[in-house]
């Protein structure tokens, strides 16, 4: 990205994170490079998700760093660290089902409201100029996003695939520079499928977002991802190119369960 500053956006420095005796990640160190995709894969089981949830301050590592943007960030609370710029999505969809799609985007604007509840409340001069400007932002992502036709649509009535791409967009709404994806793909047919990997290397490009997303879809890992990261028993066990990746021995073993020369 032009004029970034030099160095990975986000360093996972020997992290470990345990619950009781079950360890989820051992000592696992991960960079992610500014305005890269790089994808976390891994069996069921093998601490994936809670590396995203260390990263986005839902837990807290007992060893180990989180660096972001050059600054220790490692016991930041959620709401903290999603105002450093860390956006992220659910295994689950969280939506809030009862309000329009606009609505729920709107709340991802939440974090770039300033000003008094005053003016807020009377709706008075900056706090009229910021809501107008928070929506003009959410219209953006309503057409980058193509779901103009489901705009005023209750969230909870929507199709799973279209409820995932809202989802996005409350995320996007955050103009995150990290944006954390968990399974973004789960649940949907090969077409949703192919218009998400689209609108994830859209919004990499488009919006300069540095991204990192958790998916067992191995196609669309080769196809969208600049690196990969493989966990497994909490441990990672390979990192680099997609190519590179797949014809590791350590990884063919944790998928397969088969050793190979």
């Amino acid at each position: 990205m032009t004029g970034a500053p030099p160095g990975p956006l986000l360093e996972v420095q020997g992290v470990s994170v345990r619950f009781g005796a079950l360890v989820a990640l051992s000592q696992v160190s991960v960079e992610i490079r500014r305005g890269s995709i790089l994808a976390i894969i891994g069996p069921n089981g093998a601490g994936k998700t809670t590396l995203l949830n260390v990263i986005s301050g839902f837990y807290h590592p007992y060893a180990g760093r989180i660096v972001f943007d050059g600054k220790d960030r490692t016991n930041l609370s959620p709401p903290d660290v999603a105002v450093l710029g860390i956006a992220r999505t659910f295994q689950n969809v969280a939506l809030f089902k009862g309000m329009s799609v606009l609505d729920n985007l709107m709340t991802g604007r939440l974090l770039k409201t300033r000003g008094s509840f005053l003016l807020e409340a009377l709706y008075w001069g900056p706090a009229r100029r910021q809501e107008i400007e928070h929506r003009a932002f959410v219209e953006r992502i309503i057409d980058f996003l193509e779901i103009q036709a489901i705009r005023k649509t209750p969230a909870g009535r929507l199709p799973y695939g279209l409820q995932k791409r809202v989802e996005l967009g409350r995320a996007l709404a955050a103009e995150p520079q990290l944006l954390l994806l968990d399974e973004p793909m789960a649940g949907m047919n090969v077409e949703e499928k192919e218009d998400m990997c689209r609108f994830i290397l859209d919004v990499n490009a488009e919006f300069g977002t540095t991204i990192a997303l958790i998916e067992h879809d191995m196609g669309v890992v080769m196809d969208i991802s600049d690196r990969v990261v493989v966990l497994d028993y909490g441990r990672k066990i390979a990192d680099g190119p997609p190519a590179e990746v797949r014809k590791d021995s350590a990884v063919l073993d944790a998928y397969l369960g088969v050793s190979h020369d």
